[in-house]
C-alpha cells in the first residue's frame, strides 16, 4: 500500500485499506508496466472515498479494456473491497 493512501484529514489512518490494496493488486496485475501504477484516496463526505489510478500512458488500454469491461470489472471488485471497510468507493482512471 502506498503513502498516498493516508488520509491528512484521519491522521495516520488509510481509508478503506482494503479497497486500496485491492485495486493496487489487480492494476498492476493487467498493465505492463507495475512500476508505473499509483493509487491515491481522498475521502469524500460521509463514508465514501474516490480512488484515483495511474498508469503509464501506454497501459490505459489495458485498465479501461474493450468497451470498458475491464474498468467495469475493477470497478466492481473493489467496491466490494470497500464495502468490506464499510466505505462507497468511486473509481477513477487518471492519465
Amino acid at each position: 500500500m502506498t503513502d498516498d493512501a493516508v488520509s491528512e484529514a484521519e491522521g495516520n489512518e488509510v481509508l478503506a485499506p482494503t479497497a486500496v490494496a485491492v485495486m493496487e493488486y489487480l492494476a498492476r496485475a493487467v498493465v505492463e508496466d507495475a512500476d508505473a501504477v499509483r493509487v491515491e484516496v481522498t475521502g469524500l463526505r460521509g463514508k465514501r472515498v474516490r480512488l484515483s489510478v495511474f498508469a503509464a500512458p501506454n497501459d490505459f488500454g489495458r485498465l479501461i479494456g474493450r468497451r470498458g469491461r475491464v474498468a467495469a470489472a475493477l470497478r466492481t471488485v473493489v467496491g466490494a473491497a470497500a464495502a468490506k471497510d464499510g466505505f462507497e468507493a468511486e473509481v477513477d482512471f487518471v492519465e
